[in-house]
């Protein structure tokens, strides 16, 4: 004995009541029948919604302009901030008459961020020097096949704020339109 704290152990014979765990039994019984009138902690998620603390990371966005023009120049500091390595992109660029398109000289053909590997730290939109992507209050949806998880660069566009006013806001949430 180190600590001496050792105890006896009581080996005396278990009564009837003991031996048929009938007190055990009822103990929790009452454990489960009191946990009946308590608060629930879940939600039933179509009809109600959770609320989201404001530092929650959702769905990634491409932000545009109040002109409908996309912010984004694939400079590519979003793709190498992200540590998991989710985002790749590809530049092209602008053509003549395609100025309501794009803000700027060069713009992302393509882009996609696979959200299999992203894990939500907000690097990207910290990198960004255009205000181009921001995490929103949304969360991800679920998916059956891993190709639904990779979102291509019309799934990540905030919808045109003049053409559908509503759903641009809607999508914006708290975060202010900036040029």
């Amino acid at each position: 004995m180190l600590t001496q704290r050792a105890k006896e152990v009581d080996r005396k014979p278990m009564t009837f009541l003991e031996s048929i765990y009938l007190w055990n039994i009822m103990k929790g019984m009452g454990i489960t029948i009191s946990h009946l009138f308590k608060k629930k902690a879940t939600i039933n998620y179509p009809e109600q919604t959770r609320t989201f603390s404001k530092v929650f990371r959702g769905l990634h966005v491409l932000n545009r302009d109040e002109e409908g023009r996309e912010n984004c120049t694939a400079c590519g500091l979003c793709a190498v901030a992200c540590p998991a390595e989710a985002i790749t992109m590809e530049g092209a660029e602008r053509l003549p008459g395609e100025e309501h398109l794009y803000r700027e000289e060069k713009y992302a053909a393509k882009y996609e961020i696979n959200m299999l590997r992203c894990i939500f730290c907000g690097l990207c939109e910290e990198a960004c020097p255009k205000d181009a992507i921001y995490l929103s209050q949304t969360f991800a949806p679920a998916n059956y096949g891993r190709k639904g998880f990779i979102y291509k660069k019309d799934d990540l566009l905030i919808p045109h704020p003049i053409e559908n006013k509503e759903a641009y806001e809607a999508a914006l949430g708290d975060k202010p339109a900036k040029n």
